[in-house]
């Protein structure tokens, strides 16, 4: 399977370079990268500090993607919103970790998966997943007398917040109990806030350093309280479950995935 990686010179692009060299069945096929990047024309494999290969870095997609078999897409989400439509257009596959997404971008990402396989999700890593089946089942079991709170820590250039894990996990915990994660979600609080709201789902940014990504969710019920969690040290994991996504979505019909969908999850 040829894959092309957008964002090819960004930390988590090198990333996936580095994880296509090392998984059987997929090669680089492209890497992509804004105009005026430094990195265009530079050997892609050679800058993830790989033997050198024969893919350079170009700022073109069109070209690219039209002879590709997949995409991989940890950038921004106007960057996201455009190449799903260039996959789209090309019929492949198009993994898409971008975090922050509004409703613009969103609908862009739905429209496209009517003519490609397009696997989406805030966290890629088999951990986290699981941790959001558990989420599910806990916030289903425990009810309302437990106060759900998710508490998210990343790096200090991290941008959005908060973290697209942090909302899955929260999606999770609001699926559980058959609610609106919007109506029922608190942001942010500060200075004299009142009492918690009954049912509501609570949020917590933390950001400092070099954290790749620290999750947990809090069931603070009566005399105790349940945490579950989980704690990335390296940003391999995303990659590998990034290139297992395209993999998986690979000559399937056109949809919108997730990597629930992906690890059997999807039901849990």
């Amino acid at each position: 399977m040829g894959l092309v990686v957008v964002g090819a010179a960004g930390r988590m692009g090198l990333t996936l370079i580095r994880a296509i060299a090392e998984t059987p069945g997929v090669h680089l096929h492209g890497a992509i990268e804004r105009p005026g990047s430094i990195a265009i024309g530079h050997d892609a494999a050679g800058l993830a500090g790989l033997s050198q290969g024969n893919v350079a870095v170009s700022d073109d997609p069109v070209p690219v993607f039209a002879t590709a078999d997949g995409v991989l897409d940890f950038t921004a989400p106007a960057a996201t919103a455009s190449f799903s439509g260039y996959a789209a257009q090309a019929r492949i596959v198009h993994v898409i970790g971008t975090t922050g997404c509004g409703l613009e971008t969103e609908a862009a990402i739905a429209a496209a998966a009517r003519h490609t396989a397009i696997v989406k999700s805030g966290n890629m890593s088999l951990g986290v997943n699981l941790l959001a089946a558990l989420v599910r089942q806990a916030a289903r079991a425990l009810g309302t007398d437990y106060d759900i709170e998710i508490l998210e820590m990343h790096h200090r250039a991290k941008v959005d917040a908060p973290s697209g894990t942090a909302l899955m996990l929260g999606q999770a915990a609001a699926d559980g109990r058959g609610i609106d994660l919007h109506a029922n979600s608190v942001r942010g609080r500060d200075g004299h806030t009142g009492p918690r709201p009954d049912g509501a789902i609570g949020f917590a940014t933390l950001r400092g350093g070099s954290v790749i990504g620290d999750h947990s969710a809090i069931f603070a019920g009566p005399g105790e309280r349940i945490t579950l969690g989980h704690h990335a040290d390296d940003r391999a994991l995303f990659a590998r479950g990034a290139v297992k996504a395209a993999l998986w979505a690979w000559h399937r019909k056109p949809g919108l995935y997730s990597m629930s969908d992906v690890l059997g999850l999807a039901d849990a």
